[in-house]
């Protein structure tokens, strides 16, 4: 008789199993399982810990370079190559026409002469980079020796067959690509996908934030420049060298050429009166100062004389004058290693009087920022060269009219407040169009009345604007969404607010408080800004409904007040804004508060000047903060189409 739990024979003598070993063996198997699944899921989890702790480094990187990308794409390569267990990894930029490689992992010296060799070029098929930017999407190469249009220089030789391509994009501009590459031929796995598309927004959050950085350095990097040569007019009367040095110099250093010349034209001869570059260069324009237009036609500086208009390439070989193998043109292109290449003529009572020419070293475009600086360089230099025949004429008179001395003293004057004015002239206009719409500014500019802006008491109309929940969208959003939606309605509220000549108070974030009878009168100031408002509800709407598509839950309300304030400009040398204080700015700026999103809330003093001309509904009476009573309140509907 068989033990309970124990095994036994069938009735054909076959062994079977009893219910307590099926249980242990049904256990082992389970427990096969778990480890397994435990095995995996620490696999998944060191995965995890190590995608984060690369993209933990990236973000480090971006954060301590806000000046210089490079280092983030090495961060990348290097990262790529580590966490997707491929051959290779590179990075490349795009600038708008052509691709250029910046960055390798895990590469030999042949593979870079390759690159070398290939790049900068135009997108096409030949590689999975331009695939990427022809597509703006992701491209998966399975074999790339097995695809027809497929460069065949590189995947044979360097011993890979798989690839992948992610773009790097900016409001859907591509900006670069990252290209990983394995060995093995066969499909790309998700997660090493996934994983690229995160370092490409990584590397499109770094190439955005050293633009920004760029462009604010260079903005102030163009005003320094101007200032500087400015100050070598006004304090070097009469000496053309030390100017033309100055404008060369900064015209080089702030458009990053390497070499350039400042020419100044008699008739058919160019004289270089200033050279920027190697030490080899400025010595070869010393002994040979002159380029003669009879022995060089068709080069750049004979075309500009006919044509007076700027002349920019990116490549200097590809002007007709060096295709026409010009002696002047080729060694400017063979010896010194001219390739981007900027002409400004220098124009006096519509006739070419020199030039500004500079050069660099790549094939890269001029940016247009960069061209209107020099454009404003050549005006300088004319305005020196008159200011300095001026001034020559004012000194044989004195020679010949000692009598006179004091009318030479006065002239000479009328020199140096010419140079103080245009000076103060960019200062008081760079300063008014900072809070004053463009039409405004240059209204008080040119009648004089800028005594206006000093401290006074006037009857203003306030209205105050900001978007409802505005503070919980950038709470949860990213600061990119946050920046592009702010852009989107600074953008249309700028536009109206010119468009009604509003005096900008002030703005901060999605706040921004206009006045209106200050400091240019109005007529009926407090209708002015009903009108605007109204105008602005309707485009902000548009934009609202563009919003709430994108899920974000967004309102817009407006206040509007009327009464007496105290205005003028406050701050410090280099930054002044200008500012009203008084009951009338709090009142607009509660109502603001208090209005639901849509409506625009005018208190009574408003409803007086303006009942006419809308429509309107009581809200109620409104306790506003600071205020010693209730204030009643209404909601604007619509205008009244034959009043406003």
């Amino acid at each position: 008789m068989q033990q309970p739990g124990g095994s036994g024979r069938s009735a054909k003598g076959q062994r079977t199993v009893r219910p307590k070993a099926h249980k242990e063996l049904t256990a082992h198997v389970s427990t096969d399982h778990s480890a397994e699944q435990f095995d995996r899921l620490k696999r998944e989890r060191d995965e995890a810990l190590e995608q984060l702790a690369a993209t933990s480094e990236i973000l480090r990187v971006i954060r301590t370079s806000p000046t210089d990308v490079q280092p983030v794409f090495e961060t990348i390569v290097r990262n790529a190559v580590s966490l997707c267990g491929s051959l290779f990894a590179n990075v490349f930029r795009f600038d708008g026409g052509l691709l250029h490689w910046v960055a390798s992992h895990n590469v030999g010296p042949s593979y870079v002469d390759l690159l070398k060799a290939k790049f900068p070029m135009r997108p096409d098929r030949s590689q999975v980079a331009g695939r990427v930017l022809l597509t703006k999407s992701v491209i998966r190469l399975e074999n790339a020796l097995t695809d027809p249009d497929y460069d065949q220089r590189f995947p044979g030789p360097m011993g890979w067959r798989r690839m992948l391509g992610v773009p790097m994009l900016r409001e859907g501009d591509p900006l670069g690509v990252i290209v990983v590459g394995w060995a093995q031929a066969g499909p790309v796995p998700k997660t090493q996908e996934q994983l690229l598309k995160t370092f490409a927004d990584q590397a499109a959050i770094a190439i955005e934030n050293v633009r920004l950085f760029n462009e604010t350095k260079e903005a102030l990097d163009r005003q320094t420049a101007t200032s500087e040569v400015l100050k070598v007019i006004s304090s070097s009367p009469g000496e053309l060298e030390p100017v033309f040095d100055a404008l060369l110099t900064n015209a080089t250093r702030i458009c990053a050429a390497t070499f350039g010349n400042l020419f100044l034209r008699d008739d058919h001869l160019f004289h270089a009166v200033a050279v920027h570059g190697e030490q080899s260069y400025v010595d070869h324009y010393r002994r040979n100062p002159e380029v003669d237009l009879r022995d060089n036609p068709g080069i750049p500086l004979d075309r500009v004389v006919s044509t007076k208009q700027v002349i920019h390439l990116a490549d200097l070989r590809t002007d007709q004058s060096y295709l026409n193998k010009n002696d002047r043109i080729v060694r400017l292109v063979e010896i010194a290693g001219a390739r981007g290449f900027l002409l400004v003529p220098m124009l006096k009572a519509g006739e070419v009087v020199g030039a500004i020419v500079i050069y660099r070293q790549e094939v890269q475009p001029f940016y247009d920022k960069q061209i209107d600086l020099v454009k404003n360089f050549s005006v300088q230099a004319v305005i020196a060269i008159e200011n300095t025949r001026l001034l020559k004429e004012l000194r044989e008179r004195t020679g010949e009219l000692e009598a006179r001395s004091q009318e030479v003293v006065k002239l000479n004057q009328q020199l140096e407040r010419r140079v103080a004015d245009q000076v103060g002239e960019i200062e008081r206009m760079s300063r008014l169009r900072r809070f004053l719409s463009p039409q405004v500014a240059d209204l008080i500019i040119a009648s004089g009345m800028e005594k206006q802006l000093e401290s006074h008491r006037r009857e203003i109309t306030a209205l105050f604007c900001d978007l409802r929940g505005f503070t919980g969208f950038s709470e949860i959003s990213d600061p990119e969404d946050v920046m592009s939606l702010l852009r989107d309605y600074h953008a249309a509220i700028g536009e109206i607010i010119i468009k009604y000549n509003g005096t900008l108070e002030h703005y901060a974030g999605d706040g921004v408080m206009v006045l209106f009878n200050d400091p240019i009168p109005v007529l009926n100031p407090a209708l002015q800004a009903v009108r605007m408002a109204l105008e602005m509800r309707t485009a902000i709407g548009a934009l609202i409904e563009k919003w709430h598509r994108l899920g974000h839950e967004i309102g817009f309300g407006i206040g509007i007040a009327h009464g007496f304030a105290t205005l003028g400009t406050i701050g410090f040398e280099g930054r002044f804004d200008y500012a009203a204080i008084g009951t009338v700015a709090n009142v607009a700026s509660r109502l603001c508060d208090e209005a639901k999103p849509g409506q625009i809330l005018i208190s009574p003093r408003v409803l007086m000047a303006v009942e006419d001309a809308v429509t309107v509904e009581p809200v109620g009476d409104f306790a506003l903060k600071g205020l010693h009573r209730p204030i009643a309140a209404y909601n604007v509907l619509s205008a009244v189409s034959s009043k406003i």
